[in-house]
């Protein structure tokens, strides 16, 4: 088994018109090993940026306090929010870094970028474990299930979804795939992602 595997765990980013959403499930778990079913892998970054982090849980942690951190310092430094373009470099050069030893986490970034004309445009992209960006115009995934997320989401997704049925697109898309993965699932937390809100919903899954 991968250590990537170990705790569990899967992440699915997608994008709407004009909002994004980003979703994973709760379990924990030691191999086929049940730890927990409230195990939070989303991490908001700013109002308006949003972070998973499927993969050892451990690594979980020390990389939420990390990219926490340099975060806290480049707003110190700049003077104003960081935003997801910027975030995203950051993680992956903070993976780089570590590339020798790294962390065994593929981080997944969901946002709301501001265009010149004052508006915002939805962001996405993923990283592997030492920092190769991924961006794209649909949806991103990583985790345990990601295969069966990649082949649900290709089936649901549609371009310029709205704000409740993008949120119903990325859920029915997460509780399917994992349904169909036994290191994922036993719930799920959704977050959609508007320029005047963030709406987010705790899902039931399957148990067994």
């Amino acid at each position: 088994m991968s250590i990537m595997e170990y705790n569990g765990g899967s992440v699915i980013a997608m994008v709407g018109k004009d909002c994004v959403a980003i979703a994973s499930d709760l379990r924990l778990g030691s191999q086929a090993l049940g730890l927990s079913s409230n195990f939070q892998r989303i991490f908001p970054v700013t109002d308006r940026v949003y972070v998973g982090l499927p993969g050892l849980a451990s690594d979980v942690t020390t990389l939420r306090e990390r990219f926490r951190y340099r975060v806290n310092m480049y707003t110190i430094k700049e003077e104003r929010e960081i935003e997801p373009e910027t975030f995203a470099h950051l993680v992956s050069s903070t993976l780089y870094q570590h590339r020798f030893g790294p962390y065994f986490i593929e981080p997944v970034m969901a946002g709301l970028s501001k265009t010149p004309s004052g508006g915002y445009k939805p962001f996405i992209a993923a990283t592997d474990l030492i920092g190769c960006l991924n961006f794209a115009k649909d949806f991103v995934v990583a985790g345990t299930a990601s295969a069966k997320l990649f082949g649900v989401a290709e089936g649901l997704w549609e371009p310029d979804l709205e704000a409740e049925d993008l949120f119903e697109t990325i859920s029915q898309t997460l509780l399917n795939a994992v349904d169909r993965d036994a290191y994922s699932g036993w719930g799920a937390i959704v977050h959609v992602i508007t320029k005047d809100k963030i709406i987010t919903r705790t899902l039931k899954g399957r148990m067994d």
